[in-house]
């Protein structure tokens, strides 16, 4: 894909907010759109946000879904970017479910809906996902938020979920889960790539830049 002059919607969570970075040229996208000359890179980035609708409303900015802002996003990207689930591993409580369930209230109907809906406004353009990064804590327990009676599944499993679902429709996924170089689990990259385990910083923007721009590109 020429990415020279394009549009590009980035709809994601904190991460794509650029929480972490110390500007707002060192967020990926930002790098992207300078690098290879975009017309728009529009951050729809929310920090806390989810991709599942929740069964119970705690914050109006959390709650805030993929679902509903991906119906708000202009209309005239030629690509839309997700990123996201690291969220609704971390705090939500929406069940994870089957490839079956296309109930929004679980994470993957709401994957299923957010792509319809995408394809939906978006019927003859671009859409790609991101998978979730290795995290801290990626397996549950002290990190994550998980209400009281919420069943905690390993990151790993809403990984599988974005990359089943977005095959059932044949969205291609950058996965940079498997092969993504930031791996904020191990000592040594939480260090030098992110701010927590989670955000990247400065340097992990870099990499995800570079990652996402070459994957683009071959599309």
């Amino acid at each position: 894909m020429e990415l020279k002059g394009k549009k590009i919607n980035f709809l994601g969570d904190s991460i794509t907010q650029g929480c972490g970075t110390s500007c707002n040229e060192a967020i990926f996208h930002s790098i992207i759109k300078e690098k290879y000359g975009l017309a728009e890179a529009r951050n729809y980035g929310e920090g806390g946000t989810r991709i599942a609708r929740q069964t119970e409303i705690t914050s109006l900015i959390r709650d805030r879904d993929f679902i509903l802002r991906a119906a708000q996003m202009d209309k005239d990207a030629d690509v839309v970017v997700v990123f996201g689930g690291t969220n609704d591993f971390g705090s939500g409580q929406a069940p994870l479910g089957t490839i079956d369930n296309m109930d929004m209230h679980t994470f993957y109907g709401g994957v299923h809906t957010l792509i319809r809906t995408l394809i939906e406004r978006y019927y003859d353009k671009q859409i790609v996902f991101i998978t979730p990064l290795h995290r801290h804590n990626e397996n549950g327990g002290l990190g994550t938020w998980k209400p009281d009676g919420v069943e905690q599944r390993p990151l790993k499993d809403y990984v599988k979920a974005v990359k089943d679902v977005c095959e059932y429709y044949s969205v291609p996924v950058l996965d940079l889960f498997s092969a993504g170089e930031l791996c904020g689990n191990t000592p040594e990259q939480y260090r030098e790539y992110t701010t927590d385990g989670l955000h990247p910083n400065d340097k992990g923007h870099a990499i995800l830049a570079h990652k996402l721009g070459k994957f683009l590109e071959n599309l």
